[in-house]
């Protein structure tokens, strides 16, 4: 039988036929493509002549892609929308994974090819690509274990294929209690809330076939209901409902997940001869090791702890004016916090709201493209995985430079969150690509024929995930596999959060924030409130965050704890954590950390970029403007374009001239003077 993942395609611009493809289609298309990948792996393996950059190295870079295709289409479907089947698949799918990648890292005679190159690595003639490209794929090798052999070898490649199960297992069991959890609320109940709250709630229970309006564990409908909602009682039971995802017992905890996760990386780090996994991860980032992740959290948390504490006292104040005996609460701070927003700075995020719609933010995000990079945004017809999803070719001075895919609505069969990822990379050897770039988002879904509204936190969101795509859209390396975000974890935030800046540009928030009725301008005292209520709450903010990161690092750069609970709950003692305020993302639900290798002992990385993303828009303004064509140039040529051809600061210094201090990032965030 024919299947079309295996199949060349002629949709536009080589996107995945999405309408031929069965969920059947995978498995089979999946082992043609291992085949196809181990037959070449062995050619370069066993290849009779002599090593050279070109017969190893970068063939080794071109092999796998029907692999690639295969994958980037199923992984798209399966963290966007899933279903039993992919989930099924996807169980069955990440042993096997592990277990081929392993293999190729552990085939002796490969790695001795890349090791005779590097061994006479100055003699290539090897241009600065070329020769990152050999550096990068030797350290890939020796991370992965290449070196290791006998008994060693074999424990590492099973401890890979253990936390790849263990790790679409908890990424699964928390996607289960977000979707099977949801909160009925009668007519009485919907007290407080405003209307675009209402219509999202009824939409919500439309989607998911209940009767009347409902609360799911979605951000995007959950936040503002713990911001609006009068009834105390119901804001504690959706509270608590959403921070004991993955620790509600039977099939779907992850805690004893995450006590295996960290104990199978502390073997795997000291297999390969580092005392911890945090020592072992982050040696390749920017910070380089733990204690200068430790040095910038701890530089963050104390003026954060403080202002957080100042606010605590005048929402408790607040709360004991309402009547409410007994201590502030998790589930009061955005209720209270809400309020005192609306009197402190007469901003109302009900009234704000709706000069905030998807369509028009969408617009502003593409117009700042357009203004600072001369990048077009022309809508395609082509059909995608589900029918939410939207489609523009990235065109610039008439050349075609990407493919742009947004998926914006949250929806049961989606994981929570947002992210950007690439159904391909750009590369110019040994194959020309051009990317195709998604980002995905979770907002509320409005009722049939009313305009989709946004937050200021989404606005922000949809401007921190499209300056991920630009990273993407802009790369113009030679190779696929040091292509656009493919950096330091600890830099690959910078675009994405510099991005955001372009939203608070008082131009951009005149020209796109119209009202979805009337069509009027924000109004300039609306807007000025806005901006002087950026900084707004960002003790609470802070903590949140530093003390997920924290926890983060110390699960990872300590000996592994039996019990991550009571770890957990030892390092936010340690800190002195606000009764009043959770982690952001407590380690049940901590998918960031315990669903990959991704972020862990890296989740701090977002706090590191932001050290950068501060001084990098001031530069901006220093030069002129928030479009300062020279500044967009520099940056575009220094950091957007580059992806991971070199070092991370190597590129900061280039766009900057230094790197930039901690005090950049407390003055951001409001929490110095």
């Amino acid at each position: 039988m024919n299947n079309p993942l295996l199949e060349d395609w002629s949709t536009p611009f080589g996107l995945p036929p999405f309408a031929e493809i069965r969920d059947a289609d995978f498995a089979p298309a999946l082992e043609t493509a291992l085949i196809e990948h181990n037959a070449e792996i062995a050619a370069i393996a066993e290849n009779p002549a002599a090593p050279s950059f070109e017969n190893t190295v970068l063939a080794l870079e071109g092999a796998g892609a029907a692999l690639d295709k295969v994958l980037s289409t199923f992984f798209s479907v399966a963290g966007a929308d899933t279903n039993p089947k992919r989930q099924e698949l996807q169980r069955e799918f990440s042993p096997k994974l592990a277990e081929h990648f392993a293999a190729i890292y552990a085939n002796a005679a490969l790695f001795a090819r890349i090791e005779a190159l590097w061994e006479r690595r100055d003699a290539l003639a090897l241009s600065g690509e070329e020769a990152r490209l050999l550096m990068l794929t030797r350290r890939g090798f020796v991370r992965a274990g290449a070196a290791l052999q006998g008994a060693e070898a074999e424990r590492m490649r099973a401890i890979k294929s253990r936390l790849s199960v263990l790790g679409t297992a908890f990424t699964q069991n928390l996607l289960a209690d977000e979707a099977e959890w949801q909160m009925g609320l009668t007519e009485d109940e919907l007290e407080g809330l405003p209307d675009w709250l209402r219509a999202s709630a009824r939409a919500a229970g439309e989607e998911r076939g209940a009767e009347g309006s409902v609360i799911t564990l979605s951000r995007s409908l959950i936040v503002p209901f713990l911001q609006f909602s009068s009834r105390r009682d119901l804001r504690e039971r959706a509270w608590r409902a959403w921070v004991a995802r993955g620790a509600n017992g039977g099939e779907t905890d992850n805690r004893a997940i995450a006590a295996e996760v960290l104990a199978l990386r502390e073997e795997r780090a000291k297999l390969l001869g580092y005392e911890t996994f945090a020592a072992y991860k982050l040696e390749t980032e920017m910070a380089g090791g733990p204690d200068r992740v430790r040095e910038l959290l701890h530089a963050v948390w104390a003026p954060a702890k403080a202002r957080a504490e100042e606010d605590a006292a005048a929402l408790a104040a607040r709360m004991a004016a309402d009547g409410v005996n007994g201590p502030l609460q998790p589930w009061d701070w955005r209720y209270y916090s809400e309020a005192r927003r609306r009197e402190e700075h007469d901003l109302d995020e009900a009234a704000l709201k709706p000069y905030l719609q998807l369509d028009r933010m969408i617009e502003a995000a593409m117009d700042c493209a357009q203004r600072l990079f001369r990048l077009e945004f022309k809508p395609l017809e082509a059909g995608l995985y589900h029918p939410d999803c939207r489609v523009w070719e990235v065109t610039r001075n008439g050349r075609h430079c990407a493919v742009f895919v947004g998926d914006y609505f949250a929806r049961a069969s989606k994981r929570s969150g947002a992210w950007c990822s690439a159904m391909r990379m750009q590369a110019k050897a040994p194959v020309q690509k051009t990317p195709i770039v998604v980002n995905v988002c979770n907002f509320a879904k409005p009722a049939k024929g009313q305009p989709a509204l946004l937050s200021y936190d989404d606005a922000r969101t949809l401007f921190h995930e499209f300056g991920h795509a630009l990273h993407q859209m802009l790369s113009d390396v030679t190779f696929g596999s040091m292509a656009g975000t493919s950096v330091a974890r600890d830099f690959v935030e910078l675009p994405s959060q510099l991005y955001e800046h372009w939203l608070e540009v008082p131009e951009v928030l005149r020209d796109f924030a119209t009202h979805a009725e009337t069509g009027a301008a924000m109004p300039q005292a609306m807007l000025d409130k806005v901006l002087e209520a950026a900084t707004y709450d960002a003790g609470f903010q802070t903590v949140e965050y530093v003390a997920s990161a924290l926890v983060d690092l110390e699960f990872h750069d300590a000996p592994a704890p039996a019990d991550p609970m009571a770890r957990q709950a030892e390092i936010l003692e340690g800190l002195g954590m606000p009764e009043a305020i959770a982690m952001r993302h407590a380690t049940p639900h901590f998918a960031h950390v315990f669903a990959g290798d991704g972020y862990s002992s890296g989740y701090y990385s977002y706090m590191w970029s932001e050290v950068m993303d501060a001084d990098a828009f001031a530069a901006f303004e220093e030069a002129g403007g928030a479009f300062d064509p020279g500044m967009a140039d520099k940056l575009e040529r220094f950091i957007l374009s580059k992806g991971g051809s070199a070092e991370a600061d190597e590129l900061y210094i280039a766009f900057r001239g230094k790197m930039p201090e901690v005090d950049a990032l407390l003055k951001g965030r409001g929490l110095v003077a």
